[in-house]
């Protein structure tokens, strides 16, 4: 827990990825081209981050993060690193935007690696956030569960697993042995980001699971299955948070349809400390679905990272009161609807806009609760 004895979620928080600075830019162009060595590569990753943990500090934030520095994905660096993956590259337009991306499929029995490379990453951070918290973010089990098996091409032509459910007890083992060696490596504020129940709502995305033979409805109950058992074991002083946002890659988008579909599974699951859900525009829908919380908090993802624009003080404190209509102010906290750069390239705004709107967030919230 916190050296403040704050409680986590923090009444002002943040998702977890940073915009990556030029210089770190440039050394990931020279390492592709090859003209640094992966140590040279290490090296500058390693200084861009201690200076962003010390601009964190600067700006009161309660936990810090390694900005997702040294992922090219979110999501994706990660289940690379996981035993039965394989990744590839493709091309694709379902952000609106045509871009080279890449992808992974089950190609084997799923496990967790000892040796995965984010277990040293959260040492790194961790020892250089003393004696600040240090939080840990990682991609949901469902995200494997979804791009990785039910959606994949790849998966559905050379098949791994004999039913889904020996597929999940795997999937579970993995993200258990993964959530105790996170809290061996000393990390006590873990976040699973897990954007693919969005896919459960999104009427596009519920078509292409039927037609790879399966029903949306019943995933819900095995995402929430997956998600529950995977937190099983889960260590009473580590404070697990679920981060959802429907697409944040360069400013676009992904998912469209209402958190009403997925709210009483998603909340249902009692091992979380506290879900971020994004609610920065009009596809985000009404607050109506948190009435479905139970005690856990709520983090208003309220501020967004797709642009620069500053949000005015008093339009998200009326919003934040709305949404206390449903949900207790007490439980309420409040950040921006996702991370600043979910991959590598970074959202539409600058530096500058992102340290103002990391402001603003706290700002707002000492306004509102004497605990932030």
């Amino acid at each position: 827990m916190p050296n403040n004895k704050q409680k986590i979620p923090f009444r002002y928080d943040i998702v977890g990825s940073f915009l990556r600075p030029e210089s770190l830019k440039k050394a990931r162009a020279a390492f592709t081209d090859g003209d640094i060595s992966k140590e040279e590569l290490t090296t500058a990753e390693d200084q861009a981050i201690i200076e962003l943990i010390e601009k964190q500090k600067k700006a009161g934030l309660h936990a810090v993060t390694d900005g997702e520095f040294r992922r090219r994905w979110w999501h994706l660096d990660f289940i690379a690193g996981l035993n039965g993956i394989t990744v590839y590259d493709f091309q694709t337009t379902a952000f609106g935007i045509t871009t080279d991306a890449q992808g992974t499929n089950v190609s084997g029995p799923l496990s967790f690696s000892k040796e995965h490379p984010f277990l040293e990453h959260f040492r790194f951070t961790q020892k250089h956030a003393a004696p600040i918290l240090a939080k840990q973010t990682i991609p949901g089990p469902n995200m494997i569960f979804l791009d990785s098996l039910i959606l994949s091409k790849e998966y559905n032509e050379n098949p791994v697993y004999t039913s889904l459910e020996v597929f999940k007890e795997d999937l579970v083992k993995t993200y258990q042995d993964a959530i105790q060696a996170f809290y061996d490596a000393g990390c006590r504020y873990l976040q699973l980001d897990d954007t693919s129940w969005g896919g459960l709502f999104d009427d596009r995305f519920r078509e292409m699971i039927k037609n790879n033979g399966l029903d949306a409805d019943q995933l819900l109950n095995d995402f929430q299955e997956v998600t529950e058992k995977a937190l099983a074991n889960k260590p009473t002083d580590l404070a697990v948070t679920f981060h959802f946002c429907k697409g944040n890659f360069q400013s676009h988008w992904l998912y469209n349809g209402s958190y009403e579909t997925i709210a009483k599974n998603l909340f249902s699951i009692d091992a979380f400390d506290g879900f971020f859900l994004e609610y920065d525009d009009e596809r985000s829908g009404g607050f109506e679905p948190l009435a479905d919380l139970k005690d856990q908090r709520i983090v208003l993802g309220l501020v967004t990272t797709k642009n620069g624009l500053l949000e005015e003080s008093s339009i998200i404190e009326k919003r934040i009161k709305e949404a206390s209509k449903f949900v207790p102010l007490d439980q309420i906290c409040l950040s921006h609807q996702c991370g600043f750069a979910s991959t590598h390239e970074g959202n539409h705004l600058t530096e500058n806009d992102q340290w103002k709107k990391i402001n603003l967030v706290k700002t707002i919230a000492k306004n509102i609760w004497q605990d932030a």
